[in-house]
């Protein structure tokens, strides 16, 4: 099997096309607390929103606040002027205030204009106690009901077990793409496996699966990555354009790993279902897993991970990329700095927008990262 397309990063429309063509609705998705699983139960196609490559942004700027991080602006120009604009939705999470944000202008426009979009937001706690997991199960209860209203599918236990099935063939088989990255020459560079990972954006999670186990049925067969100089991790904001990752490994940066949502996280481990509480097996599942800082009481526990993922992938360095105006990864340094110091792990912090502008400056600093790591070998 051809599987060319996993490489193909730009945003796409033609499976929401296809999908619309028989009579099916696509809705966008804002953050990984929006539990994809109850979208295919209700037979909607749920398409991850993002910002790449989308260079214009004017119309968004007329509703964001100028304190608005650049991809969501992005994510909101495309939803006003361009390839989202084909969808029959968007379904955010409070995940971040920019989120919200997007929510918040795409609902009045919505309502201003009468389009008769579907618009929801879905509230996720900040911190995991007795009310938590019964507040946000609620919230998933009225979005299942409201994907039923406008699909005409009624998602029952069956339907949310056979897509948890799914997804947890898509997480095993992203485990297996990251076990790749262990070795001191692996077959995929950090970019590539970054376009791998965005490709499920761009298509239903069938064909994603089918994708991917072709590739990794053919991944020994392919030539190493070889000639770089140290090996690094990728922390922070919502990163959706390769071409970072190029430019970090065209100085020698090898990135074996990250701590990305449209990354590793964004994946995490396979759900555990209960046959007797399935809905909040899900609910569990999206709040408890370590996916961002957005979590007020796992700071530390993030840490940890990333520490532990340091050691497991043979990692020299951390790159802490961090968007301006980003309120989740803004700060998060002021928790992990020392501890990482103290655990002779170098960082470097980079400030960055969503497009990529300063690749000069970029590059210099990285490949400065790139010799005091070597000196310190």
């Amino acid at each position: 099997m051809d599987y060319q397309k996993l490489f193909e990063s730009d945003i796409s429309m033609d499976a929401v096309k296809a999908w619309k063509a028989k009579g099916k609705k696509a809705v966008g998705v804002i953050c990984c607390h929006v539990p994809e699983e109850i979208f295919y139960a209700a037979d909607v196609l749920p398409v991850r929103m993002r910002s790449t490559n989308i260079t214009e942004t004017s119309e968004a700027q007329m509703w964001m606040s100028s304190f608005s991080c650049s991809f969501a602006r992005g994510m909101l120009q495309g939803w006003l002027e361009g390839p989202y604009k084909e969808l029959d939705g968007i379904v955010t999470s409070d995940g971040c205030m920019q989120a919200s944000r997007v929510h918040d202008n795409a609902r009045y426009i919505n309502i201003r204009n009468n389009t008769g979009k579907f618009i929801r937001q879905v509230d996720a706690p900040r911190k995991l106690n007795d009310h938590a997991f019964p507040f946000y199960e609620a919230e998933l209860k009225d979005l299942i009901h409201d994907l039923e209203e406008l699909s005409g599918v009624k998602v029952t236990d069956e339907r949310l077990k056979a897509a948890v099935e799914k997804s947890n063939e898509v997480r095993r088989l992203v485990a297996e793409l990251f076990e790749l990255r262990k070795e001191e020459n692996p077959v995929i560079s950090g970019a590539d496996c970054l376009r791998i990972t965005l490709a499920v954006t761009n298509m239903p999670i069938d064909e994603y699966a089918e994708l991917l186990k072709a590739f990794l049925a053919d991944a020994k067969s392919r030539k190493p990555v070889t000639g770089h100089r140290c090996r690094v991790m990728v922390i922070g904001s919502a990163l959706d354009d390769p071409k970072y990752l190029e430019l970090i490994e065209s100085k020698g940066a090898l990135v074996v790993q990250d701590a990305l949502c449209f990354g590793g996280r964004g994946f995490n481990v396979p759900i555990e279902i209960d046959d007797r509480d399935v809905l909040g097996s899900i609910s569990k599942y999206y709040l408890e897993p370590l996916v961002c800082p957005r979590m007020m009481d796992k700071h530390f526990e993030m840490d940890d991970y990333i520490m532990d993922t340091c050691k497991a992938w043979n990692v020299d360095g951390i790159i802490y990329e961090r968007m301006q105006y980003c309120e989740i990864w803004g700060g998060e340094s002021a928790y992990f700095l020392d501890r990482f110091k103290n655990a002779g792990i170098p960082v470097l912090t980079v400030e960055r927008e969503e497009q990529l502008s300063n690749e000069g400056q970029l590059g210099i600093r990285v490949e400065a990262f790139v010799e005091m790591i070597e000196s310190n070998k």
